[in-house]
């Protein structure tokens, strides 16, 4: 994967194997682009079958296996199920097709303000994703479509958090502006915190410290990248733990 930026150093290339091969080049650990997972907490042993099934698979970098597992027929479905495709988009730059069939089908099935929102919010990632891979420029979609998730979503509300992490990718990474960007990821980080969402906790601790890292806080640094990986090595969140690790040895 390319980036603007290399805050967190080259990572090392991974190939993760599901039903298809997966090569994840580059910054599958978010050091030479900045991506987003979509929140999630693990599984536990009360957990939904399908769902602890589509975060296994997810976990493992098996993403267009753990969508077919998703009938689109429900908004929060086709949301979860279009959040994945667009996932895979940005560690693979593969299934851009997909991602925005997936993407259409959750707009035409949301109807409350928070679906409506979460999937504007996802329309940016993925032209985030776009622009940052230079598929194509889509930049200003990108802020438009976080600009209409703001809109929508409340203050406060659960899918806040998330939204405010991917403002602040937008900033570090496309406006050159870090300490929006800092600001912003302070922000998802307190709503991950309110809302007990430990997966994003664990890259807005990385992502920050990326932001330490840069400015020779190497103590801040450290602390942050330990934090991720902890969180990642609880949750078993195996695609995000190995370069986890390569952050920390880096720092």
């Amino acid at each position: 994967m390319n980036s603007f930026t290399h805050p967190l150093g080259r990572a090392r290339r991974f190939v993760l194997r599901c039903r298809h091969h997966s090569k994840l080049d580059g910054a599958l650990g978010e050091g030479n682009v900045a991506h987003t997972a979509m929140s999630g907490n693990g599984t536990t042993a009360g957990d939904d079958p399908l769902q602890t099934a589509v975060w296994r698979l997810r976990s493992r970098a098996c993403w267009a296996d753990a969508a077919a597992l998703l009938q689109p027929v429900t908004a929060p479905a086709a949301l979860q199920r279009a959040a994945l495709l667009v996932e895979r988009c940005l560690y693979t730059e593969q299934g851009w097709a997909e991602a925005e069939d997936a993407l259409r089908t959750a707009e035409a099935l949301a109807h409350s303000d928070d679906e409506r929102g979460a999937a504007a919010c996802e329309r940016g990632q993925l032209a985030y994703a776009s622009t940052l891979h230079g598929v194509r420029d889509r930049a200003d979609e990108a802020r438009a479509a976080l600009g209409r998730a703001a809109a929508l979503i409340a203050p406060g509300a659960r899918g806040r958090a998330l939204l405010d992490f991917r403002r602040g990718l937008l900033a570090e990474n496309l406006a050159q502006a870090p300490q929006a960007a800092r600001a912003a990821y302070r922000r998802a980080h307190a709503g991950a915190t309110a809302h007990s969402d430990p997966l994003l906790l664990s890259f807005t601790w990385r992502h920050l410290a990326g932001l330490a890292l840069r400015e020779g806080e190497l103590a801040e640094a450290r602390h942050g990248f330990a934090e991720s990986l902890r969180i990642r090595e609880e949750l078993g969140y195996l695609v995000g733990t190995a370069p986890a690790l390569v952050s920390l040895a880096d720092a």
